[in-house]
């Protein structure tokens, strides 16, 4: 039976450390704090804004929300981010995506301004992930997944990493993070001709598929470590993973579980690029 790599190990270490910087950050006066911009409704969008919401309040972080209706323009929006880009206390802003298809999203996207991208939004913040400069932050899910890796002491170096999935939210930006990490990296896709082949090679498997059931026990081999970054919810209407865990945990070394892995990371990562902005910002970093 594989190791169950836990999220609220990583958070517990996670927010000791936010809460001495956010607590050295108060003590020169400095109030670290995120803006929420939410677009309607969205249920996902309510759920993870409730659970920022929450972690910043226990962290000592402030949360500004800004609601806008689905119906306003476009201009209304950029207007929004404009503001933001020029007030000096919010330090980092939280955009949720996907913005309704009646907005230009590409213009709105990289209205904001790189120092305030939390969760990797702008071509600037996702340029420096791959040119290793200090420019916005890296998208907080896979930073989770270099978290969870650091906690454990698992080292990336000579490792062969494969991911799958390859979007510029997960897939591309771990691909970076476990580069930096001296990993030798594979990145799978639909396209790949021999996927199950390509993952059995892996020492480490991060697996951003976005489909339930995509890694089984073909997939896998003895000796792995498995992140699953999905969140999907079954037939039973409970949440799982991409990975069908009761197969695979038997085999690998290591694996997080769906619930209570990389995504309960996330929330965490986003707060600690709120707090590094605000130091960042004030010369502090």
């Amino acid at each position: 039976m594989a190791k169950l790599l836990l999220g609220k190990e990583v958070n517990q270490r996670l927010n000791e450390e936010i809460k001495k910087k956010v607590d050295l950050l108060k003590e020169k006066g400095i109030e670290p704090t995120l803006a929420i911009v939410r677009i309607g409704n969205n249920e996902s969008d309510l759920a993870y804004e409730r659970g920022a919401t929450n972690r910043c309040e226990k962290l000592g972080v402030n949360v500004e929300k800004h609601l806008i209706p689905e119906t306003a323009t476009q201009e209304e929006v950029i207007k929004v981010i404009d503001t933001l880009n020029k007030d000096k206390k919010v330090n980092g802003v939280l955009l949720f995506r996907p913005l309704p298809r009646q907005f230009d999203a590409y213009k709105i996207e990289n209205m904001l301004a790189p120092e305030k991208d939390v969760d990797c939004m702008t071509e600037g913040s996702i340029g420096a992930v791959f040119t290793g400069h200090d420019i916005g932050y890296p998208p907080c899910t896979p930073h989770a997944c270099m978290e969870i890796l650091d906690y454990y002491g698992i080292d990336c170096t000579g490792k062969k990493a494969v991911v799958i999935g390859r979007s510029l939210v997960v897939g591309k930006p771990a691909a970076m993070m476990l580069m930096k990490k001296n990993a030798t990296v594979t990145i799978c896709h639909t396209k790949t001709a021999d996927m199950a082949k390509e993952a059995r090679e892996a020492d480490i498997l991060i697996v951003a598929a976005g489909h339930s059931g995509t890694v089984t026990k073909e997939y896998v081999r003895e000796g792995q470590i498995v992140l699953d970054v999905g969140i999907n919810v079954n037939e039973e209407g409970k949440l799982c993973g991409d990975v069908v865990f009761d197969e695979v945990e038997n085999i690998v070394d290591a694996i997080t579980p769906v619930p209570g892995g990389v995504g309960s990371v996330t929330t965490s990562v986003l707060v600690k690029h709120v707090v590094d902005a605000a130091a960042r910002q004030n010369n502090l970093a």
